[in-house]
């Protein structure tokens, strides 16, 4: 074959490559020499960037440094190792930014492909915006070969030791899409934020799970404690099943405040619609209340007003009155940090934000990895200790005495 038939063969273009491809192993090549075609050919404009002047262009004068032919260099992706012809300078005075020297080339990109997959990025919007900003053909294996690298930051950071104690920790889940064994079905990952002595906050882990139980938080909570955490003042969730048994036996002494914000909405989930304004008017009476002993005796006349026609929905506040109402024996300060588990709740509306362009994940590994950076973005902003947190220590301090551990 003619030099210039094989430099022609060698830059055909993908669609006529594409229809002599018969083999995986024959698809894998293809896609490597299209890996190595681009990265060579920026590092070659990198060196005419370095020397100033293109290759074949005559120098201005003598004794500017040129080029000096190729050497080999091996390197190593997520797509496996690519051979390339690195481009050298009579003066070694050459180092490139695409693939620095002992390091893995696609350190730039393998970063730019996790940050686009953190911004909720579909793989295909990534292997498009790739291809446009370096040229670069992946498939979708190879994107989330390279987000896989992200699987290993999880298991660290879920074995990452946390603080001896936390003020507050809100718990609770976000409902996401999977598709398993060819059917979509929803799992839940469940969240943990925790507040420092700091007045900071932060993510403690994160579990996927299909359903709740007394087993299943037992083992949560034995994590924390497994990771340094030995007392938890306050607990704030959502009426979870078997949250409160596994908050008894793993942290006997922890307080645990059921949502507010939770509980109303599912009462009044049995209240007719055109009754429900004037039904919830009537419950703030008891939540409202100035003191525990107000509210049970605002509880006693609103179920005397409505227990006849809904008495499913006053049933659980009866059945839960004490977890309820917790926050009574707090000052305004603290009432208003755990009464509700809205903490946790902007957590999850704002991971939707980044994962609302996947509908539906392939499997847990990919729903893990999208919420687990979602939340590494999220807490970049987690700056800013909880408001008046000074007067908030004191009245911690005060109500658990050393428990507080400053």
């Amino acid at each position: 074959m003619k030099k210039k038939d094989k430099e022609k063969d060698d830059f055909q273009i993908p669609e006529e490559a594409l229809r002599k491809i018969k083999s995986q192993t024959e698809l894998d090549d293809f896609f490597h020499g299209l890996y190595k075609q681009a990265v060579e050919g920026m590092l070659k404009a990198e060196m005419d960037e370095h020397l100033g002047y293109q290759k074949h262009q005559t120098k201005d004068k003598a004794g500017v440094n040129s080029r000096n032919g190729f050497s080999n260099k091996v390197l190593k992706t997520n797509i496996g190792n690519i051979p390339l012809d690195m481009p050298r300078d009579r003066e070694s005075s050459f180092d490139p930014v695409i693939v620095p020297k002992h390091q893995r080339m696609s350190a730039r990109i393998e970063q730019a492909i996790i940050t686009l997959y953190s911004r909720g990025m579909s793989t295909r919007d990534i292997e498009a915006t790739v291809k446009e900003m370096y040229g670069i053909e992946l498939s979708e294996g190879t994107v989330s070969n390279i987000t896989n690298t992200i699987i290993e930051n999880i298991k660290q950071w879920q074995q990452k030791p946390l603080e001896s104690v936390y003020f507050v920790v809100w718990m609770d889940g976000i409902v996401i899409k999977i598709r398993n064994n060819g059917k979509v079905q929803g799992k839940t990952i469940y969240l943990i934020i925790g507040l420092k002595q700091d007045g900071l906050k932060e993510v403690l882990g994160m579990w996927i799970s299909e359903t709740e139980s007394a087993s299943f938080w037992m083992n949560v909570l034995t994590d924390l404690k497994a990771r340094g955490v030995d007392d938890i003042l306050i607990a704030c969730t959502d009426n979870l099943a078997g949250i409160k048994q596994a908050i008894n036996a793993v942290y006997p002494n922890t307080v645990t405040q059921l949502c507010i914000v939770h509980q109303i909405r599912n009462s009044a989930r049995y209240v007719a619609w055109k009754e429900r304004k004037q039904f919830i008017a009537d419950l703030k009476l008891v939540y409202g209340a100035i003191n525990k002993e107000t509210a049970h005796d605002a509880l006693e006349n609103f179920a005397a007003k409505w227990g006849s026609k809904y008495g499913y929905a006053i049933k659980s506040w009866k059945e839960n009155w004490e977890e309820l109402t917790s926050y009574f024996d707090y000052p305004m300060e603290i009432r208003k940090i755990i009464y509700t588990t809205n903490t946790i709740e902007s957590l999850n509306s704002t991971i939707r934000k980044y994962t609302k362009t996947k509908t539906v994940f392939p499997d847990d590994q990919s729903a893990l990895k999208a919420v687990y950076l979602a939340i590494s973005n999220i807490q970049l902003k987690w700056t800013m200790a909880i408001r008046d947190w000074g007067m908030i220590i004191n009245q911690f301090i005060i109500k658990f005495g050393d428990r507080c551990r400053i």
